[in-house]
């Protein structure tokens, strides 16, 4: 056999290994909120790296959000040395999953095997993919023990909310610098046969009407902050949505609405608390003196972020020109720039060859219409050469009955091989 041949079946000789590794890792439930079982996750796959001959690090990311001595955010990096210097290629995951939800029909980490399908949160999104990782690279060592340079594969916190404990807290401290790596993949669950080259940047914030309190039987002696909160409401129908439907991208962005810019609107809260859980008492009659609103601006790699801030504080300073006694503040939560890698990169080139060997039709190339982790290997680790290429469908991702395919994660492992050896051997 020529030496494609031998890595595609030293993957699937592997099929076994591969729906034990992910039924292990799904059987971890490392839930973010509040961050659980980040350790025992890491010191799973440590232990089996180790075995391969990797470098392995645990690292905790001490004083990022949510870190604490009850839910410490544990990162996992392993590096395994080729016979000789050259590039490195590292498959990076997290290792976080989301909250269960309702309507499962399954247990949520059971981690069933039916018809071909490992059921379980975290399945698709992407414990899959890092399994997949693993295997992949057990089988290049197997084939190619003489490669040069270097592999890496991390296991990383947090990008469930933000990945700040994870892939950003790295990056901050030369782990994804290009003088250490050269290609990074993340295996998010974007379909076997596509590329995901980026993703569209990401405002987040908070804008709070202001009013005056009063007795709710003399409202005309307050200020209802929920009124002026209204009209913020109204005005964002009236002109900020018909002008973000005109935006469109020449990203790859799937699906097809997320070739626009969009606003949501994640919640709203004016006056006073919500009652406790419980609660039958009755709410005191007040005037709302403050009003709250949270907006998840999604925008385009032709835009600038500065004019995506000014197009609402233009909203905001026009409502406070003509309406009396409206006032307001606007907090920045979250913000994160369009990332694109070019399609010429090698990672893009070797991974669209491998696509084609392993399933025999050319690579599509997509863009996310959120964000993962690219944006802290770029913007922090001024890293160009990273893509996004897993198992697993995106749709599946934190719904009830999450599942991977084992044919996708097999597919997909041949994929990275071959990578490897494309890049490595």
């Amino acid at each position: 056999m020529d030496r494609t041949a031998r890595l595609k079946a030293e993957v699937e000789s592997r099929r076994d290994a591969l729906i034990a590794l992910t039924q292990a890792l799904i059987r971890v439930p490392t839930l973010n909120p509040p961050g659980r079982n980040y350790r025992e996750i890491c010191e799973l796959l440590a232990e089996r790296l180790a075995r391969q001959g990797f470098a392995v690090e645990l690292l905790r990311a001490t004083g990022t959000p949510g870190d604490c001595e009850d839910f410490p955010r544990w990162n996992l990096v392993a590096r395994r040395e080729g016979e000789r210097p050259g590039q490195c290629v590292h498959f990076n995951g997290h290792h976080d999953v989301v909250e269960v939800g309702h309507g499962w029909s399954r247990d949520p980490f059971g981690a069933e095997l039916i018809d071909g399908r490992i059921y379980g949160r975290g399945a698709c999104d992407m414990k899959g993919g890092i399994a997949s990782a693993v295997i992949a690279a057990e089988a290049f060592l197997a084939t190619c023990p003489d490669f040069v340079g270097a592999i890496e594969i991390s296991a990383t916190a947090d990008e469930e909310s933000g990945g700040f404990g994870g892939v950003a807290w790295l990056a901050e401290r030369g782990y994804f610098s290009p003088g250490r790596v050269d290609h990074v993949i993340i295996p998010e669950p974007l379909h076997k046969d596509r590329i995901c080259l980026g993703h569209r940047g990401v405002w987040w914030a908070e804008i709070e009407t202001k009013g005056r309190i009063a007795h709710g039987s003399m409202p005309f002696l307050g200020d209802s902050a929920i009124r002026h909160m209204g009209a913020v409401l109204a005005e964002i129908e009236e002109t900020l949505y018909p002008l973000l439907a005109h935006k469109h991208t020449a990203m790859p962005v799937i699906p097809e609405g997320a070739r626009r810019s969009t606003l949501n609107i994640n919640s709203i809260h004016g006056g006073e608390a919500e009652p406790e859980p419980g609660s039958t008492a009755l709410p005191a009659p007040c005037v709302a003196d403050r009003c709250r609103i949270v907006i998840d601006r999604r925008f385009l790699i032709e835009e600038d972020l500065d004019e995506v801030k000014a197009e609402v504080t233009r909203l905001l300073d026009g409502l406070k020109a003509r309406r009396p006694a409206f006032d307001y503040e606007i907090r920045t939560l979250f913000e994160v720039i369009p990332s694109m890698t070019e399609r010429a990169a090698p990672v893009v080139r070797s991974t669209a060859a491998a696509i084609e060997a392993v399933l025999g039709r050319e690579a599509g190339y997509v863009v996310s219409p959120g964000t993962y982790d690219q944006k802290h290997i770029d913007r922090i680790g001024r890293l160009k050469h990273c893509i996004a290429y897993g198992p697993g469908q995106l749709e599946l991702a934190h719904q009830p009955d999450e599942w991977v395919g084992v044919e996708d994660m097999l597919d997909s492992a041949k994929v990275l091989t071959l990578v490897l050896a494309e890049l490595l051997a």
